[in-house]
């Protein structure tokens, strides 16, 4: 296993796109280390630099204690799963577990115990002597995963690698990886544009956005305490509401852009602020309530409630915020400003 240090890392692109931006992160032996952001944001430019397919125009990489920064793929053992799986089409799935090994001239005897312990881990044993076409989706996407298993390299880097599948073998497949990690212990460096994906898979979460980390910590953590306006808005679904209100009712009339989490939205009488129910989508045990604020900037709202108490499509309600739940921010720089 390896702990993966970044130091001021930057890349920039011939055709001058500025990729990352002196990112500075450490990723600790056996954590599994989540890259979330939206589309576009450096998060797979990032994890190509982790397994040398780039290299930075500035700043370090380091495996454990060796500085790895002008070294190829090859010479840092980092195992790489892609979107794609890359499986070999005319070969078996014994096969393809193997060629790796083969490739590196290892004894057939260590090839044939490895990928029996990987095919176990995995529950492979019944799928062996069938070639990719004859597998579903989370059954390629383990295929993949016991491929680079099998070469038991320093840390695996994945690359949206359950973005091809349906939402049901997606979520089974995140089970599967969480289990995996728990027995295992190694390291793992995840790219995902999927919030609810990095939420549920990691010990830590880095958030990115235009080449730059936003923030680092527990999903928890960046969830209750995001460092800024756009951490609020990108993590939590629905998004974070982030308001301009007036002072009355709220006990902290500080100038500052107000977010408060839908699920902490109150409707009912009694509370201080008026608004407009102008949508109400059901979620089976529970409903999101689309607002209109009469005395905010801007005025949309959006409130998580229980489905059977949900408001009626163009009623009026009441609506207030709890004091504890408030979240301010900085109406310059984005930056969170309470504890």
């Amino acid at each position: 296993m390896a702990a993966i240090a970044l130091e001021q890392i930057a890349k920039t692109y011939p055709n001058g796109h500025i990729a990352v931006k002196g990112v500075t992160l450490e990723v600790r032996d056996g954590e599994f280390m989540v890259l979330v952001g939206p589309s576009g944001c450096g998060k797979s430019t990032l994890l190509r630099l982790i397994a040398g397919l780039e290299t930075p125009e500035s700043g370090r990489i380091r495996l454990n204690d060796d500085d790895v920064t002008l070294l190829g793929p090859q010479q840092r053992d980092l195992a790489m799963v892609f979107q794609s799986y890359a499986l070999y089409p005319h070969m078996t799935v014994r096969d393809n577990l193997a060629y790796g090994l083969r490739v590196r001239r290892t004894d057939s005897g260590a090839i044939a115990a490895r990928i029996s312990a990987v095919a176990e881990a995995l529950e492979l044993e019944t799928l062996l002597d069938r070639r990719p076409s004859q597998l579903s989706g989370g059954q390629r996407q383990r295929v993949a995963l016991g491929r680079a298993m099998v070469r038991e390299p320093k840390a695996f880097l994945f690359d949206e690698p359950l973005s091809n599948l349906d939402p049901s073998l997606r979520a089974q497949a995140r089970a599967e990886l969480l289990r995996l990690h728990r027995r295992l212990q190694t390291t793992i460096v995840y790219v995902t544009h999927d919030q609810e994906e990095a939420m549920t898979l990691a010990d830590r979460v880095a958030v990115m956005r235009a080449g730059s980390i936003e923030q680092v910590g527990p999903p928890l953590e960046v969830y209750s305490r995001p460092a800024n306006t756009f951490v609020a808005r990108f993590i939590g679904s629905p998004p974070m509401n982030l308001l301009t209100v007036p002072p009355d009712g709220l006990s902290d009339p500080r100038d500052a852009i107000i977010g408060v989490r839908p699920h902490d939205v109150r409707l009912g009488k009694g509370e201080p602020f008026r608004a407009s129910v102008d949508l109400v989508e059901p979620r089976g045990h529970d409903a999101v309530v689309h607002l209109s604020l009469y005395d905010a900037k801007p005025s949309a709202l959006l409130a998580v409630v229980s489905a059977p108490k949900a408001p009626l499509p163009d009623t009026e309600v009441r609506v207030g915020f709890r004091p504890d739940s408030m979240h301010f921010f900085d109406p310059a720089s984005g930056a969170r400003v309470n504890p």
